[in-house]
């Protein structure tokens, strides 16, 4: 009883809503910035540490998988003992291993930290999806949080070059780990102030063989999509990994459709609502991450961005998504949220479109309009999405809910970045044998022919970036007609919208 009392006088101090999306908001961005400010930091540990670019590529893959397999399991973790208790010494624990990363010493102990950083920081995104949703038990007022909490991924993608760039240009390398110190502290402090002692769900035993098979399912799969370009796709490596992910895969299938307390619970696959989700969120994350992956790469190659110019580009994007994102839930609370998303999407297929026709001679204006239809676009469409994810199931299964959505995300993103790259050397192969063939050279000195054939190369790359970026539009524009076709998104949502209110009350 005394015990009882005090989780509701704590609930009371610290569970006001909009303080509670603020606090697991600052650890989302501190988690979403970590996985992109780094990339750009990879040339100096290049130099520093004295490997290849090859070899430095698993630094990044390191935390990708690690943080790919992590976050199903903290889904479930904070469903069974509470979110609060994972979050909290998850975001303590995020923060020590950055600490240690900053001073990594050798290449070994970078990737060693890196795996610690993506196994602690995958029990952000769930728990502070559930967090908001336990908090929000208006329905209106939770697809409007869950849709500024979601515009966060995306916010954190785009400020993560600037941030890195502005680091690794004025600083050493080691700052992109200890920037995380003043703003986790901060978030750390937030998190004992703010975030309520939520209701674990019923105990049960956690499910470590189901644990593990998925950790074999998901880190083949992650690999072969992250390193697939580089050993070839049908390489022996590829090979062993596809084996990899349809063996573990079958045996996670068969063993957790029959434990009590799965870490996925399959029948979320029966449910439409979810299926729906996971696959717009598949393809829109594709095309973003594929996206914003290659423009610094096009404006640092060809147009001689320094990082932080290249940062500042992404600055539109940034101010619409969160300006959009609670525009978003709004309209999905008064019509069909399948047409909000559906038009977010087209939008920002549209955005993605007007940088299809590439010239060296663009200045950062000429993507200012692109971005912020981007940028709005996805902001639109991902409010509706999140608060889906969390209306489709009992409250006390949103953790295991949101986990699956965030890896659906994370391994959408993955492809994405995989299939554009993929696509992007393959086109500028093709292009160079084309732009050659139409082209008449007038004169035959060395020189002149030096000058022609590099004048075909960069003809070639420019419209293989642009071809690439057509193809990030057709992928979001098909996202587009698959919500539009499919996305369901309002079947129970009144009777869990009570469950979670009944819930809540007795919490």
């Amino acid at each position: 009883m005394e015990r009882t009392l005090e989780q509701s006088s704590a609930h009371r101090l610290t569970g006001h809503p909009w303080l509670v999306l603020s606090t697991v908001m600052v650890g989302t961005l501190l988690i979403g910035l970590d996985r992109t400010v780094v990339n750009l930091a990879m040339p100096k540990m290049i130099s520093d540490f004295g490997i290849t670019v090859s070899t430095a590529a698993w630094i990044a893959t390191a935390y990708i998988i690690s943080n790919a397999i992590f976050v199903p399991v903290f889904g479930k973790l904070g469903d069974l003992f509470g979110n609060r208790v994972i979050y909290l010494w998850s975001f303590a624990g995020f923060i020590i291993v950055s600490m240690f990363a900053g001073f990594a010493w050798d290449f070994s102990s970078m990737v060693f930290f890196r795996v610690l950083q993506g196994l602690v920081g995958a029990a952000i995104y769930p728990t502070a999806m559930s967090l908001i949703a336990k908090s929000f038990t208006d329905q209106k007022a939770r697809a409007q949080a869950l849709g500024i909490w979601s515009s966060s991924f995306a916010v954190s993608a785009v400020i993560g070059p600037l941030l890195g760039g502005y680091l690794v240009d004025n600083y050493v390398w080691r700052w992109v780990f200890f920037i995380n110190l003043p703003i986790g502290i901060m978030g750390l402090l937030m998190t004992l102030l703010f975030l309520p002692h939520d209701r674990p769900g019923e105990r049960g035993a956690f499910d470590w063989l189901g644990a593990l098979l998925l950790s074999g399912a998901i880190s083949s799969l992650v690999l072969v999509v992250d390193r697939g370009q580089e050993w070839g796709w049908l390489s022996n490596a590829s090979l062993l990994c596809y084996a990899g992910t349809a063996v573990f895969g079958f045996l996670v299938y068969r063993f957790e459709t029959r434990h009590a307390h799965p870490i996925i619970d399959f029948k979320f696959f029966s449910n439409p609502i979810i299926v729906s989700v996971l696959a717009v969120s598949f393809i829109s994350f594709g095309g973003m991450m594929g996206a914003m992956f290659l423009l610094p790469v096009f404006t640092q190659t060809f147009l001689h961005y320094s990082a932080t110019e290249s940062g500042l580009l992404f600055v539109p994007m940034a101010l619409a998504l969160p300006l959009f994102a609670p525009l978003g839930g709004r309209l999905a609370a008064s019509i069909n949220p399948r047409y909000t998303v559906a038009f977010g999407m087209a939008l920002s297929a549209f955005g993605l479109y007007r940088m299809m026709h590439l010239d060296p001679a663009m200045t950062s204006w000429n993507f200012v309009l692109p971005l912020v239809l981007f940028g709005a676009g996805l902001g639109l469409g991902m409010a509706p999405l999140t608060t889906a994810a969390t209306t489709a199931v009992p409250i006390s299964e949103v953790g295991m809910s949101s986990g699956l959505l965030n890896l659906t995300r994370n391994i959408g993103g993955a492809f994405g970045i995989a299939i554009f790259g993929t696509l992007l050397a393959n086109a500028t192969n093709a292009d160079v044998l084309r732009v050659a063939q139409n082209s008449h050279i007038i004169g035959s000195t060395p020189t002149i022919l030096a000058e022609a054939a590099q004048l075909i190369i960069l003809k070639a790359d420019l419209l293989a970036y642009g071809s690439v970026f057509g193809y990030a539009a057709l992928a979001m524009l098909i996202g587009a007609i698959v919500a539009l076709v499919f996305l369901r998104t309002n079947a129970g949502d009144a009777e869990l919208s009570a469950e979670a209110r009944a819930e809540a009350a007795a919490g």
